[in-house]
């Protein structure tokens, strides 16, 4: 009789392979090119594995975009503790992270974050992750000014994801300084 090698399963290790192959997929190819057999096929598991994580496509999709607000979340964390100046302190956090995004031509900010505007799941995680973090940091980050500098940094990640913005990379960078100076106190 021979003992068969047995593999040690890790599951934590195979669903964050799961999760990063999807959103790579998503990446490289789009949104369509996410069949669980390709996320299966890149992170060397069988469909079956797959299924084991997540039981099908909607629910595989919705672990990355929320494990992207995971990722969202912690790089705003280390920005606000970079940032001494309360006044505004998460809007800046929050258009660093996402100048930073698409600077660093970070793999997972494409279809996924779009296609939370269609699916109503996805939006309605979007939703709360926004509204939750406006009411943790109310105190610091309300006001007009700082919302318009919140979506205009919104609409310039957007235009780059879309490849329309016609800013080049110097321009770029002043558009995100002068929102950065929205965010910051008037001295009178």
């Amino acid at each position: 009789m021979t003992e068969a090698h047995e593999r040690k399963k890790q599951p934590e290790i195979v669903r964050r392979a799961l999760l990063d192959c999807a959103a790579q997929i998503s990446q490289e190819q789009g949104l369509p090119a996410v069949t669980l057999q390709a996320v299966a096929d890149a992170a060397h598991v069988t469909k079956g594995g797959l299924l084991h994580h997540f039981p099908n496509k909607q629910a595989l999709v919705q672990a990355v975009f929320h494990d992207l607000l995971k990722q969202l979340d912690t790089q705003i964390d280390l920005l606000l503790e970079d940032d001494p100046e309360s006044y505004g302190r998460f809007t800046r956090a929050y258009i660093r992270a996402f100048a930073n995004a698409e600077s660093e031509g970070a793999c997972n900010w494409n279809a996924l974050p779009l296609s939370s505007h269609t699916d109503p799941e996805m939006k309605a995680m979007w939703s709360e992750w926004y509204a939750s973090r406006l009411a943790r940091h109310a105190e610091s980050d309300a006001g007009p000014e700082l919302g318009i500098a919140r979506y205009a940094a919104d609409g310039l990640w957007l235009a780059g994801l879309l490849e329309y913005s016609g800013v080049e990379a110097t321009g770029h960078d002043a558009l995100i300084e002068q929102l950065i100076s929205l965010t910051r106190k008037k001295q009178t």
